[in-house]
């Protein structure tokens, strides 16, 4: 690994290495996700442990779509084991319960995309705390499965065994050598990602994220399902790349919102620098857009001008140079927060599981001493 470009390892993996499940393509994608989704981690030039947990529940989002129970798609043979017809995916079971209780709980349409939502809203504690304790034990014991599958392909990724990745090891907070990902915890089995590699998936980030898809909708379309037939690539590349179309409620982060601007806070939107204050109609917006990543941690969620957030931003990201304009009045609306003791613990704890290297100082958290 020392001697060979990241970047040939990679392609090298997803055109070339023998596949008989999606595994190693998910992993490959998963490790992308968690690489864009810390993204300050890279500052430090250093190996990166990553809790197996983490890429376990992107591979809940990612493999959610293929098993509705009404029209399952198979992700590899089912094979006889010892006289047993074992699943495709070893998982398989525990996901389609996960999915068949989240319906039960939220109800209505189910879309192939409900697997980031599902993901997004249980890494949130406030919000994790709205669902009920089955669904949380159900979705605990799936990527506890899922953590256990993962240790297959980074195994064979690669020529030979432990080639690319080396064996998941328990995580020591004394290792210097190695960075952890923000709310690694002593002790759980991480995956430790080599700078050099880690460096290549950032900037590599939209091929590799192109490239997986791609491989993998070429793959599923290989795949004999269980009546005999064959799954389109198109079909595939639709379940892969569905995104949220929908927001959750936002109505705790809402309400505590409510009370500031009642209590005579006046928020700027970012964009428009329209003043929002008490009597003024707002919505809260996603920085990131939800149709991007959905997040609802707090950092992300700012008062804005309902009309240019519906008409104008809508699901795209802002431009680096209107974010820079955005800046004092994000600092402020930050600022605002901190003077509310819910929304300043919320923002603490969100800013704390996403950014390795953002620390509050003591006068900054005097409002929550219970974290501190």
């Amino acid at each position: 690994m020392t001697s060979i470009d990241p970047r040939k390892v990679i392609s090298a993996i997803l055109k070339h290495d023998a596949k008989v499940t999606s595994y190693k393509i998910a992993l490959l994608r998963a490790i992308n996700d968690v690489v864009l989704s810390y993204p300050d981690v890279a500052h430090y030039g250093q190996d990166v442990a990553i809790p197996l947990r983490l890429p376990a529940e992107f591979w809940v989002a990612y493999y959610w779509p293929f098993v509705d129970s009404r029209d399952p798609v198979m992700q590899g043979p089912r094979a006889r084991r010892r006289g047993r017809l074992v699943n495709d995916m070893a998982f398989r079971p525990e996901l389609t319960k996960l999915r068949t209780e989240w319906g039960r709980v939220v109800g209505g349409s189910m879309q192939p995309s409900d697997g980031f939502f599902v993901i997004n809203e249980l890494r949130v504690l406030r919000r994790q705390a709205s669902y009920p304790q089955r669904l949380l034990r159900v979705y605990e014991d799936t990527t506890r499965s899922i953590s256990e599958t993962l240790k297959m392909p980074i195994r064979y990724a690669g020529p030979g065994e432990w080639t690319v990745f080396e064996r998941p090891t328990r995580y020591d907070p004394l290792d210097l050598a190695v960075v952890p990902i923000p709310n690694t915890r002593e002790g759980e089995q991480c995956l430790v990602i080599r700078a050099d590699l880690w460096r290549t998936f950032r900037e590599m980030s939209l091929w590799i994220e192109a490239l997986c898809i791609h491989e993998w909708c070429l793959f599923t379309e290989n795949v004999q399902q269980m009546e005999g037939g064959y799954v389109d690539r198109g079909t595939a590349y639709r379940l892969l790349t569905d995104r949220p179309d929908s927001r959750g409620p936002l109505t705790w982060e809402r309400n505590q919102g409510d009370l500031l601007l009642l209590e005579g806070r006046v928020f700027p939107c970012p964009w428009t620098e329209r003043r929002i204050a008490a009597s003024t109609a707002y919505d809260l917006d996603h920085l990131l857009p939800v149709a991007v990543y959905p997040i609802n941690e707090m950092w992300n969620l700012v008062p804005t001008d309902p009309h240019f957030n519906s008409h104008v931003k809508r699901s795209r990201l802002p431009s680096p140079t209107r974010l820079t304009r955005a800046e004092p009045h994000l600092a402020l609306a930050y600022a605002l927060y901190e003077e509310s003791r819910p929304l300043a613990q919320a923002i603490y704890e969100d800013v704390a599981m996403r950014f390795l290297s953002i620390r509050y100082s003591r006068r900054e958290c005097r409002k929550i001493p219970e974290l501190i």
